[in-house]
């Protein structure tokens, strides 16, 4: 099939490096059609209290401010708009847009400053006065379910949800009382933050009949027009949303958010566009973290290492507000079984309220919580068991001809061979060298030496049953236009959804464009997250192009005269016996607009895959020397292998982050200890050891040319490999993420 598995180079690429592609930041009156007030949001200074008033009336007085608002001043405010999934959560638990009796977080909107310029805003935003009750914050979960907790809701305890698979770990009590051996672990996933290089933008324009325009940084914008018509009473045609070029998102840009509301609100009230643009102290204090789970887990296992039970038991930490975070424990629980044939298994999520910023999704999004969690207990097993790690997962993997699978926690695993990637691995890292050289060096001295396993596999899709919209025309000028309700934060869609539909329609690249992030072109769409968008994009344009075909052949026979049976397609081109060819382009002219649309829902896919960490530890200082990173994936049949291996490459380094230095700290009075990113400590590419990216193909039966979702791999399988590795080093059973030296240093002193 023409063009795909080419490693092409994105055609995105020259507009980003030069300056041409424009942010929301980049727009000007020019391009909105009337001079743009900036935003400048005055936030809650603490963690938890009672907010008596905000006076903006000196605000109002600043040279360039054109209005200064508090909740009161803007009666019928929406509340930030909350996606169906996370509704069970909300249960009266809004978030207000702007904070009117309580504030929960430190950096929760409470006014908001309009003026001609973002300095001038800010000048009024510092002349807001705020009359706060403070209140004791409350901060970690474990602490939030203490009897004598303060409430974050009155007359509510702290606890917003409750996921659980069929069975629960209590259901499992028979099961780890007659097994020879069970292992229990307990293990932190510290909150983290997404990070992206551009931060979240809005910028919103009144339209005529009351209606509104909505440029902003987002992965979904289908989505978020249906959420702003229905919190503003509107009809979805009122509301146009358009994506420019976006600098990232991790999953932190797929929602709504109180900003987003207020620039709506505004910009009808004031009947200018209005902007807010995310500036790094605002998304360190007040954007949405992700991870964030303390985790108990218990594993039985018979004599010979054949895992008979797993129970898993999750904290959540939801924040201040159940948003769109309260949905991703489910994805943990339903994927916590893991690459394992384990016959019973009991996952419970407990989602808790504090007071801190909400959590939301974060690239991997649940997966990598699961994952982390069973692949840290299989290392406690083996070292119970005094079995090599590789050995144990051999005994334990799912084999190909289990497949398809249903999980106990009702996945269905489609199509792969675990095995295959854990040998593969093994080979490329060379497992036995590294375990040689452990060995002699516990015998002779040196710095501990480890390595570490992990496997994983993960759903790709998003939610059961989402569509996903696209549409191929072909057009009398011999292009052909894509357009996708999927939307690229960096992905590369440009390029690999023309090299999907060249592919099917077997044309040159060259011809064909992608059109997506614009309601107004694309009529229909869900989004881009959870690994989907090939997988479920990519298929809604091969079949849209299939169905262009179809359309051009009975056109071309009505036209031509002659059998739809005798219609062939090649290259472009319609033919049959004794009727002159006709092109895509000559078939439109002559016969109308060419097009074929496709809502396209195939069942989640389920990619997979085996991670090896190498590290060394300085025993005096407690330094992490992660020297390999050996990967092998597998994303069932690679459109374009170039963007692959950045995806691959970007998420096995957030993974890193995690594993090794990120953590969004908390301050015991619930603020934030990092506000900038000189005291937040990022991996740069200095910090990235030698990685090595290897892939297996098994292709996806549910997707039209066998892809399934690529993107998030490294953030599953590092983190568990790397802190494998660290003990294996330090011959410990457990270390918490993450790794920093002091954590190091005193796990080595046994402190």
């Amino acid at each position: 099939m023409r063009r795909l598995g080419d490693p092409l180079p994105r055609r995105e690429d020259a507009d980003l490096l030069t300056g041409r592609a424009r942010t929301v930041a980049d727009l000007t009156a020019a391009d909105v059609g009337a001079p743009v007030l900036e935003l400048a949001f005055v936030r809650s200074p603490v963690a938890h209290g009672r907010l008596r008033g905000a006076d903006v009336t000196a605000a109002r007085e600043v040279p360039g401010v054109a209005g200064a608002w508090a909740a009161a001043d803007l009666p019928g405010l929406p509340p930030t708009p909350v996606p169906p999934a996370g509704r069970g959560a909300l249960a009266g638990r809004d978030w207000a847009a702007l904070a009117a009796d309580r504030v929960r977080f430190v950096g929760q909107p409470v006014a908001v400053v309009a003026a001609d310029s973002r300095a001038h805003a800010e000048d009024g935003a510092r002349r807001v006065v705020l009359d706060v009750e403070e209140l004791p914050p409350v901060l970690g979960v474990r602490a939030a379910l203490a009897d004598d907790a303060p409430r974050l809701w009155d007359g509510r305890d702290n606890v917003a949800q409750v996921h659980t698979s069929d069975e629960t770990p209590d259901d499992l009590a028979d099961a780890f009382a007659g097994a020879p051996v069970v292992v229990e672990g307990r293990f932190r996933q510290p909150r983290l933050l997404p990070t992206s290089l551009e931060g979240r933008a809005v910028l919103a324009r009144p339209d005529d009949g009351g209606g509104v325009t909505v440029w902003v940084s987002h992965q979904a914008p289908h989505s978020l027009r249906g959420a702003l018509a229905e919190a503003f009473a509107l009809d979805p045609r009122q509301v146009r949303v358009v994506v420019p070029a976006t600098g990232g998102a991790f999953g932190a840009k797929s929602q709504g958010y109180p900003e987003y509301v207020v620039a709506v609100a505004l910009a009808r009230l004031t009947g200018r566009p209005v902007r807010w643009s995310e500036d790094r102290i605002e998304a360190m204090t007040a954007a949405t973290r992700g991870r964030g789970q303390d985790q108990v887990t218990r594993m039985a296992a018979d004599a010979d290492g054949r895992i008979l039970a797993y129970s898993l038991d999750v904290l959540a930490d939801l924040g201040a507000y159940p948003h769109t975070g309260a949905q991703v424990p489910s994805f943990t629980v339903g994927m916590a079984t893991g690459a394992y044939r384990t016959p019973r298994v009991g996952a419970r999520a407990t989602c808790v309220l504090t007071t801190t910023p909400p959590s939301s999704s974060y690239r991997g999004a649940g997966r990598p919580e699961a994952a982390y969690a069973v692949e840290r207990t299989v290392d406690l097993l083996a070292r119970r068991l005094g079995m090599d790690p590789a050995e144990l997962r051999r005994r334990n993997l799912l084999r190909p001809d289990e497949l398809p699978y249903e999980t106990p926690t009702g996945r269905m695993y489609d199509s792969g061979d675990y095995g295959a990637a854990l040998e593969r691995l093994l080979a490329e890292v060379g497992y036995d060298d590294v375990r040689a050289e452990q060995a002699r060096r516990r015998a002779d001295g040196g710095r501990p030496l480890g390595i570490g396993l992990a496997t994983y596999v993960e759903r790709s899709g998003a939610a059961p049953h989402s569509p996903e919209y696209g549409a191929v025309e072909a057009c009398p000028d011999g292009t052909v236009v894509a357009r996708t309700g999927s939307q690229s934060t960096g992905q590369g869609h440009l390029t690999a959804f023309a090299q999907v539909v060249a592919a099917a329609l077997d044309v040159d690249l060259d011809a064909v464009r992608v059109v997506q992030g614009d309601t107004a072109e694309v009529p229909d769409g869900f989004g881009s997250f959870g690994s989907r968008s090939m997988q479920v994009g990519g298929g809604a344009l091969w079949l849209a192009a299939q169905r262009l075909v179809q359309e051009a052949r009975r056109r071309f026979a009505v036209h031509r005269g002659t059998a739809d049976d005798a219609v062939s397609y090649a290259a472009g081109v319609l033919s049959a016996p004794g009727a002159q060819p006709m092109t895509l382009a000559e078939v439109a002219a002559a016969t109308g607009p060419l097009t074929g649309e496709e809502s396209f829902t195939p069942p989640q896919a389920f990619p997979y895959g085996a991670y090896a960490a190498v590290v060394e530890v300085d025993p005096d200082l407690g330094v992490v020397d992660v020297q390999r990173l050996v990967a092998v994936d597998d994303y069932g049949v690679v459109v374009n292998p170039l963007l692959v291996d950045g995806q691959g490459y970007g998420s096995v380094t957030q993974g890193l982050g995690q594993a090794l230095t990120e953590e969004a700290v908390t301050a015991p009075d619930g603020r934030p200890a990092a506000t900038s990113l000189l005291d937040h400590l990022l991996p740069t590419a200095a910090d990235v050891p030698p990685v090595q990216l290897e892939e297996t193909a098994v292709p996806n039966p549910n997707q039209p040319f066998g892809a399934k979702g690529a993107g998030e791999a490294g953030c599953i399988g590092v983190p568990p490999a790397v802190v494998n590795a660290v003990c294996d080093a330090l011959d410990v059973d457990s270390v918490d993420m993450p790794l920093t030296p002091e954590t190091v240093w005193r796990a080595l002193r046994g402190r």
